[in-house]
């Protein structure tokens, strides 16, 4: 019997500190949700550095299984965003 392959899962950490947002502005839903399927370099939400948006995209295609931030939330360089699960 052979054994069940691990999931990969890709972890998306802040390039750098600043504010991450999971929508592109107030009155619209969020880039992604968990449980959503996702694209390598869909955008995935938007990090503020001294005004100055940076979009930040999942590094391989998958399946979004854990939002660890919120919508306006302040991040330190290297603080976990999101996990996906490789498909």
């Amino acid at each position: 019997m052979n054994p069940e392959p691990e999931s990969k899962t890709i972890e998306i950490r802040a390039p750098m500190s600043g504010v991450f947002y999971r929508r592109p502005a107030p009155d619209q839903p969020p880039y992604i949700a968990e449980g959503n399927a996702v694209k390598k370099k869909q955008v995935v939400g938007l990090l503020e550095t001294m005004k100055v948006f940076q979009k930040v995209k999942s590094p391989g295609n998958g399946q979004v299984i854990k939002i660890v931030v919120e919508n306006e939330t302040p991040l330190k360089d290297g603080d976990l965003i999101m996990v996906i699960e490789v498909s």
